[in-house]
């Protein structure tokens, strides 16, 4: 750490104000905090849901992971342009936050800094009120970074951040916050569920939205029942060619002037065989007529609806009232994120965060994280419905938190099981991005198996198989906790051959969590355990049970 990121340290956390801070806020009185009115006078500085594309199969790796360094933090005026026009609140952040910079009592300390988290996301719902391509800088690098005061991280950390790449350049659904608020907001993409028993009341655009999503994995859901009859039409259409020209090759009696002789035994099976596959074709194509008129029934549904968002959207682009409460879900998941025992503190400081931007889940690094994680369990992306498999990416926002751990906060929608994406919560600055990003995904895992086994989830599949040796093995805790660290062991340790989970969760895990083909090949040279495992798929391949 260079000088004068060890003096910054030293004046922020021994009770005297920053120079750097002091000068920014323009401080003049004896108390080195300045009046509220001071900095806030007058004269301060004042759609369609989007679409699934299951044609993709894989992540494509960034380009780069950083960009020229942008003049966020050069303004002298961004503290002041943060909290300008944000009316009590901002007043009341300014003075616990100087509170706790200046104050030497731990007690007082400890004191604002609990004050300071309600008031940091009560000042965070009123900027979420003004997403939106007008935001001042400053708010939206505060929505996205956490960065309240620029001097509360070194000019290295500061350096690092100017140094992330702003906008998407990917086409992946990954969201910083301020980035996911306004995708809400413009109902791009739905508001989060929640467990709240009384639903907030829903505007035209939220309705619409609604029924639009439902309509949708309607439509998903009979493409896949015309897509199934379809393949099974050309199946029985190919063995019909199959059987027409087995029948048409004829035996010659070359005893008789080569007279064509009578079918054979086996072109005679061959006629029941095309009789039997005809019949069939007519039972299908009268299956596909029926089911191809309900689709276009659910279509001109479609059409209609998405004719009614567009109007609503004209009147409406958009909605602050969906911000605000969608805020208060992204608050509830950083709470997931850090946990019980983690570290709540809203603000961004330079003692809680790191200075190599690999250390920053950025969206390049989750990017690149879910490539490695996905090699190694190829299936944690794919959602089966009704025999159809879709590789289904879901959303995924990016919460400035200290969390360790991202969590699942649904794991699809609840009117389109098909293929509505669901989302994931990861922090931002977590003590690994690796493991934070694997801690997600194996929430993901167990949420999407729990509800394809529903009311069985202790029976049956893969949850089953766990909660089973969970409780002979007489485990305390919750069972999905103990699972998604296991979870990250095996994506993180047993992938490299390093023995760290029990014998009966490695099996399955071997099972419904396989690696891929070429890893498992490495595993069984490795060690007993793997290559016993690698003889059971080998066995059950041969007796059909696999």
């Amino acid at each position: 750490m260079s000088m004068s990121s060890e003096r910054d340290s030293d004046n922020l956390f021994t009770g005297e104000i920053d120079p750097d801070v002091a000068e920014l806020i323009g401080s003049d009185n004896e108390d080195g905090v300045p009046e509220f009115d001071d900095l806030f006078g007058d004269d301060g500085d004042a759609a369609d849901l989007e679409e699934l594309d299951t044609t993709v199969q894989s992540f494509t790796a960034p380009e780069k992971t950083e960009e020229q360094v942008k003049p966020f933090f050069t303004d002298k005026e961004y503290y002041k342009k943060v909290l300008t026009d944000e009316g009590a609140i901002a007043s009341r952040v300014h003075s616990i936050f100087s509170s706790f910079l200046s104050t030497q009592d731990p007690q007082e300390r400890a004191d604002a800094r609990s004050r300071l988290v309600p008031a940091f996301w009560e000042l965070a719902s009123g900027i979420a009120a003004k997403v939106g391509s007008r935001m001042p800088m400053p708010k939206r690098l505060f929505m996205r970074y956490g960065v309240l005061l620029p001097t509360a991280i070194s000019a290295e950390q500061r350096h690092l951040i100017a140094k992330i790449i702003f906008e998407n350049q990917s086409t992946e659904p990954i969201y910083y916050v301020d980035e996911w608020l306004e995708a809400v907001a413009n109902g791009r993409v739905n508001p989060s569920a929640t467990d709240e028993t009384k639903a907030p009341q829903k505007n035209d655009t939220q309705r619409v939205n609604a029924l639009l999503e439902k309509t949708r994995g309607r439509y998903d859901a009979q493409m896949t029942v015309i897509r199934n009859h379809t393949q099974e039409i050309g199946s029985q259409e190919s063995t019909l060619k199959e059987r027409v020209e087995f029948l048409s090759n004829h035996d010659v009696r070359t005893d008789l002037e080569n007279v064509m002789a009578p079918y054979n035994d086996g072109q005679r099976t061959a006629i029941g065989e095309i009789n039997a596959i005809i019949r069939r074709l007519g039972i299908l194509n009268k299956e596909l007529t029926r089911e191809i008129a309900e689709l276009e029934k659910i279509q001109e549904h479609l059409d209609e609806l998405r004719e009614k968002e567009g109007e609503a959207g004209q009147s409406s682009s958009m909605d602050s009232k969906l911000s605000v409460t969608e805020l208060q879900t992204i608050r509830q998941m950083a709470k997931l994120c850090v946990g019980r025992q983690g570290n709540h503190f809203p603000v961004l400081m330079k003692q809680y965060m790191r200075t190599n931007i690999l250390d920053v889940t950025t969206r390049e690094n989750l990017i690149n994280t879910l490539i490695q994680v996905e090699y190694l369990d190829p299936e944690v992306f794919l959602r089966t419905f009704k025999q159809q498999t879709n590789r289904i990416i879901p959303n995924m926002i990016l919460i400035p938190c200290y969390g360790d751990a991202g969590v699942c906060w649904e794991p699809f929608e609840r009117f389109n099981r098909a293929t509505s994406r669901g989302r994931l919560a990861i922090p931002m600055y977590p003590k690994d991005v690796r493991t934070a990003v694997v801690a997600a995904l194996g929430d993901l895992r167990w949420q999407v198996a729990k509800e394809k086994a529903q009311h069985y989830w202790m029976e049956e599949g893969l949850t089953g198989w766990y909660y089973q040796w969970f409780s002979d093995k007489k485990m305390k805790g919750d069972v999905k906790d103990a699972f998604i660290q296991d979870y990250i062991l095996w994506i993180t340790k047993e992938s490299e051959a390093t023995q760290k989970l029990d014998r009966d969760v490695r099996g399955i895990f071997w099972r419904y969590i396989p690696f891929p083909q070429d890893i498992k090949e490495k595993l069984k040279n490795r060690g007993f355990v793997y290559s016993e495992l690698f003889k059971k798929d080998q066995n059950r391949a041969i007796s059909d049970g696999y």
